[in-house]
């Protein structure tokens, strides 16, 4: 059975792993032909553009590792099933269960190895993509958008609870922030204070998990008072309702994490699980819309369940007669069927967001519905072919 098992494993993994590194060199040459366009501006070398080009292989690897598994595993179980090496450990006792067994097996372990693609080595990349860009000038740094991103935090004061509402109109990363402003509300509602600055470093606290520090340049401060706190005889002296000062620095402490602060500027689909979850806690929590980020927190843990689809879908091919013919387009359709569900896949998510469906409900369903597809294939292979 050893033997068998790293006969498998061996052809699988070597068709998997070719095809991996050929999606990955197309990539590559596809974002360093984009990247050359860049080339001179702000110092923008070479070297930076294929250092710029290799930190994105971390999103692509794990966008086509799967659809990479399909291929691979096709075409080793095809290869054996046409030189009937697959038919002679048939014969020699490798009956479907076994079979099963052994491809669930590797399933697992892709499945394994995109947990830590998705929760590690893709936020990691981002992370250092990200630097690499601040390095270049605004035009390099994350897109946040023609309205930046919104933050949303409650404080408590001594009239009331208050509510903090930022924006952020660019990053050149997740710690360096420009157009900053800051506004906050009373507990009815009333503006009291608007800071703008021209940039932010966010700093964590010395306690994990207590909020962090925003080191603001050029900072603009506007205060209002509110009216049911102005006394006639303030009226009578003329007193200005608004008070501004200018400040070239300013220290401002915030009960947001750099966590919360790094996923409102990321992409979400860049971000780990425990990222997400996180996040979406503390957009429920301020009463802000979490439904995209709720819905890519699912994904990401489904997604895994990818690659046991992909080896599903694969397994059949090894039951396949050589002899009957057509085999090259038997191999382009179960393509054609794998990449008909990573479209699904995408597309259940974006109507999940349309017509509000639950979240998880949305990301299981086409993993389900094709993981039943091809299990009932293999099933109708084995019992009549």
């Amino acid at each position: 059975m050893r033997t068998v098992r790293k006969l498998i494993y061996r052809a699988v993994i070597r068709q998997v792993g070719m095809v991996a590194l050929a999606f990955s060199a197309l990539f590559f040459f596809i974002d360093f032909v984009e990247e050359v366009r860049k080339l001179g501006k702000g110092g923008y070398t070479t070297l930076d553009a294929m250092m710029t080009c290799l930190y994105m292989q971390g999103a692509h690897f794990y966008d086509i590792f799967p659809i990479s598994l399909l291929i691979g595993a096709i075409i080793a179980l095809a290869r054996l099933a046409q030189t009937s090496e697959f038919t002679i450990l048939r014969t020699g006792g490798l009956g479907p269960e076994r079979a099963l067994g052994l491809l669930t097996v590797l399933g697992l372990l892709a499945a394994g190895m995109t947990v830590a693609l998705g929760n590690w080595l893709l936020p990691w990349t981002e992370h250092q993509l990200s630097l690499h860009k601040s390095l270049f000038g605004a035009q390099q740094g994350l897109s946040l958008g023609t309205g930046g991103t919104w933050l949303r935090e409650q404080r408590q004061a001594p009239d009331g609870r208050h509510t903090i509402t930022v924006n952020v109109g660019s990053a050149t990363s997740d710690k360096v922030l420009g157009d900053v402003r800051i506004f906050e509300f009373d507990s009815s509602g009333r503006l009291l204070r608007r800071v703008s600055a021209e940039a932010a470093q966010i700093e964590p606290l010395n306690a994990p998990n207590t909020g962090s520090v925003w080191h603001l340049t050029q900072v603009k401060e506007t205060r209002w008072t509110a009216t049911d706190r102005i006394s006639d005889e303030a009226v009578q002296r003329g007193e200005p309702f608004v008070a501004e000062s200018q400040l070239d620095t300013m220290a401002w402490e915030s009960g947001l994490t750099p966590l919360v602060v790094a996923a409102s500027v990321l992409p979400p689909d860049t971000m780990s699980a425990y990222a997400l979850w996180h996040y979406t806690l503390h957009l429920a929590s301020n009463a802000q819309a979490a439904q995209r980020y709720e819905s890519e927190f699912w994904k990401k843990v489904f997604y895994p369940v990818v690659c046991l689809v992909m080896v599903a879908l694969a397994l059949p091919f090894a039951y396949l007669h050589a002899r009957s013919g057509g085999m090259s387009l038997k191999i382009f359709g179960g393509i054609m069927l794998g990449i008909s569900f990573v479209l699904a896949n995408h597309i259940a998510s974006h109507l999940g967001l349309l017509h509000d469906w639950q979240p998880w409900l949305a990301a299981a369903t086409p993993s389900l519905f094709y993981l039943l597809l091809a299990m009932s294939a293999f099933a109708w292979l084995v019992r009549y072919r």
